[in-house]
């Protein structure tokens, strides 16, 4: 918990492996068995609260945000003041008794609402960036760090990059999107009742069901737990393709994301229109990395669409990472 309020921004952490051996990498990193991901969490300050899973990937709803493991693939994301980064020598550990070698990594987050109250390693993007150099491997040779301001709103984007290779487009495209000062009439959804009788699993249904976050992606099985109490969090599965969001609602630092993966020929753009539509922001930042530029296009015109105006669009470059397009939108004149 932060001094004047709790952090919704997420640091989001993905990492790579490889193997020579094709049978190990059929299950990978799904082999670590629950109590090892138990202590890395433990380390990170989270725990997990709710999980589903098929063939292709398990999936975790977090105290603070989420997990998700697939065999070669490692994405978590936590919000408040969680120490991401101290799972990344625990992750890289884990994967090399699977016979699994980190290839690329990279680390992600938005401008937090209480940077002061962050530890260590999170007191400045330096300070992260530093610890990532000295937390993996040396021949991840591909490196890139930078912040990608906005134009005329405080949000800005942190990315730090490394991998063995430079990009290849043959992999799916991520979409990151951060949404404050959010509608209070639509963020009372994400409140409990007092003494309403339910858990967090219950609750969470009803939440997902109210809002229509249920029709962000109708083809998605959902898994959501709502926090006592207010909060919500929920990540949804659809095949090998993963969405999450997260929602922290209390006025004065209100926050939502919306997460998801996506191919060339999907029409991510509604989905990220629909989620935006469920919680009513005053500002949104959308972080597009390797996407083509018409699906960044076609997102700032669905978002424009529902009253919101473009305020600005950073492009920037990492080696191993690929594009990373940065939009900004408000509803109100700055």
């Amino acid at each position: 918990m932060a001094v004047s309020g709790f952090e919704g921004f997420e640091k989001r952490l993905e990492l790579q492996f490889s193997s020579n051996n094709d049978s190990v990498i059929d299950i990978g990193l799904r082999e670590l068995d629950f109590k090892s991901l138990e202590h890395i969490l433990h380390q990170v300050q989270c725990t997990v609260v709710s999980a589903l899973g098929n063939k292709h990937f398990d999936s975790y709803v977090l105290s603070e945000s989420s997990l998700f493991v697939y065999p070669n693939k490692i994405i978590i994301k936590t919000c408040g003041t969680t120490q991401l980064l101290k799972s990344v020598q625990p992750f890289i550990f884990h994967a090399e008794t699977l016979n699994l070698r980190l290839i690329a990594i990279r680390y992600t987050r938005g401008s937090f609402i209480f940077p002061l109250a962050q530890p260590h390693p999170h007191t400045s993007f330096h300070e992260e960036v530093l610890y990532l150099e000295d937390n993996i491997p040396k021949y991840l040779c591909y490196r890139k760090a930078s912040v990608i301001p906005s134009k005329l709103t405080s949000h800005s984007w942190h990315v730090f990059s490394a991998g063995i290779l430079e990009f290849s487009d043959d992999v799916p495209y991520t979409v990151e999107v951060c949404m404050t000062d959010l509608d209070q009439t639509l963020a009372r959804n994400f409140f409990r009742h007092p003494n309403d009788g339910k858990n967090g699993d219950s609750a969470g249904k009803d939440m997902t069901q109210i809002t229509g976050i249920n029709r962000i992606n109708p083809n998605s099985i959902i898994c959501d737990f709502a926090f006592d109490p207010c909060g919500y969090s929920m990540n949804g599965i659809d095949g090998d393709r993963y969405s999450t969001i997260h929602v922290t609602p209390e006025d004065g630092f209100s926050y939502a994301s919306f997460e998801c993966d996506g191919l060339y020929n999907d029409d991510v753009a509604e989905m990220v229109k629909k989620a935006v539509k469920v919680f009513g922001p005053g500002t949104v930042s959308v972080a597009t990395t390797s996407a083509a530029r018409d699906t960044c296009m076609r997102i700032k015109g669905v978002i424009e669409q529902i009253g919101m105006k473009s305020r600005s669009c950073m492009i920037d470059e990492f080696p191993a990472a690929g594009t990373v397009v940065f939009q900004t939108f408000t509803r109100k004149r700055i």
